[in-house]
């Protein structure tokens, strides 16, 4: 019985953890993109693609540095960890090139940004409340 409860406890918690390390991304309700690739989003969030199809500036949000879902964004977009990410910004704005996005305190932060600037991409807790914007697919 106690091997039961031991299994058990162990299966939620891992439940537990690979919810919290997933996520969603979102834009605002008013772009007419349903779908990018992790290719195209990781070239939005480094900045290197600065505007949407339709011509509108794109403005990339992030988590802050220490948000678990941070890290898992950064592992499954950009194929790098968050340490490795802020070394690339560093090196940007050292050289005077460019600033990172801007970094919010929680997934109800990054929605609200999204909501307020057309251009705007973020990405939130697989379990976050996106009312009033828009999720899009990655592939």
């Amino acid at each position: 019985m106690k091997r039961y409860i031991l299994l058990i406890t162990m299966i939620i918690t891992a439940n537990i953890v690979l919810q919290a390390q997933s996520f969603k991304v979102i834009v605002n309700n008013n772009n007419p993109n349903t779908t990018l690739s992790t290719g195209e989003l990781s070239s939005i969030f480094l900045k290197k693609t600065s505007k949407w199809s339709n011509g509108e500036k794109v403005v990339p949000v992030d988590l802050n540095a220490d948000s678990p879902i941070r890290e898992a964004f950064s592992k499954n977009v950009h194929k790098k960890s968050v340490g490795s990410i802020k070394s690339y910004w560093q090196q940007y704005v050292f050289a005077g090139s460019g600033t990172p996005p801007v970094e919010k305190n929680s997934d109800t932060e990054v929605v609200e940004f999204v909501k307020k600037n057309t251009g705007a991409i973020g990405y939130i807790s697989s379990g976050a409340d996106a009312s009033g914007v828009k999720v899009i697919t990655v592939n």
